[in-house]
């Protein structure tokens, strides 16, 4: 099990460090804040801390994070330095910590340099090269249990039934309070069943009753167009992202091909359950 230091004790550090004011113009990253047993905790220890919170604790105020980060840091240090010799287990989960946070800050660096204007627009422009419109649909439904309730439907709209108040009435899809309206849709993105129906529609008329593994339907297609290129600004971030993730594999790959990694073959991977091999 994994403790974290509570805030309930953090006052226990108060009898460990004494410090004179200083601005923050005065200081630096060696800057000590607390010595413990000789120690040193400086003012770079506590930024790299408040780099590491989650989003939610960035917005407390400098003072509830600089008192927060500097008694948590010098618990920590006091439980440290009272551990005494490490176990082997320790030592090895301190090594892929290291590892951890250095290949992270690595992936960091891959991915915020390899997004900038020209890599987003060459992107851009090899995502949408060859884009040939398709056509989309807007449609909207009423979606019931039995076959039985969708033919009542069907005759209650021939009679003259508004269909987006029998949709808010009577549907029991999740579109149903909105009327029934599906928005804007394109090929693949509807069952087989539904979609073929719509494809084969007028805009401005109502289908016959249509069974789904939803249930049954009656669609209205209120009117269809051919799609367009998104502009680059609704899809920025996820070519950002398709960006980053390729930066990283290929840097990847490009460092093991350069490197001497080698693989050794023919380990049990029961070996991953030997606990007892790391016990002392």
């Amino acid at each position: 099990m994994k403790y974290r230091i509570s805030g309930a004790t953090a006052l226990i550090s108060a009898a460990f460090f004494a410090m004179s004011p200083l601005h923050a113009e005065d200081v630096t990253a060696q800057t000590v804040v607390a010595t413990i047993n000789g120690a040193e905790i400086t003012v770079g220890h506590l930024i790299a801390a408040r780099q590491s919170l989650p989003p939610q604790y960035q917005s407390l105020t400098d003072e509830q994070l600089y008192d927060g980060i500097l008694n948590q840091i010098v618990q920590q240090e006091i439980l440290k330095q009272s551990a005494g010799e490490i176990g082997e287990a320790l030592k090895y989960q301190i090594e892929n910590e290291e590892r951890v946070v250095i290949a992270g800050s690595m992936l960091e660096t891959i991915a915020k340099e390899a997004v900038n204007d020209a890599s987003l627009k060459a992107a851009y422009d090899a995502k949408f090269a060859e884009f040939e419109p398709g056509r989309e649909y807007h449609a909207a439904h009423i979606l019931v249990e039995t076959e039985d309730e969708a033919k009542a439907l069907e005759a209650d709209l021939e009679a003259g039934a508004d269909f987006t108040d029998l949709a808010r009435e009577k549907s029991t899809g999740p579109s149903g309070p909105n009327g029934g309206d599906l928005g804007w849709f394109g090929l693949g993105m509807m069952v087989p069943e539904f979609e073929q129906v719509v494809v084969d529609m007028e805009e401005g008329t109502v289908s016959a009753p249509v069974q789904t593994q939803f249930g049954w339907h009656v669609i209205k297609l209120m009117e269809t167009r051919l799609s367009e290129v998104p502009p680059l600004a609704d899809v920025q971030d996820e070519l950002a992202a398709e960006i980053q993730d390729k930066a990283i594999q290929d840097k990847i790959a490009s460092l093991e091909s350069d490197g001497a990694v080698e693989r050794v073959d023919g380990i049990d991977p029961s070996v991953l359950r030997m606990d007892d091999l790391l016990a002392n």
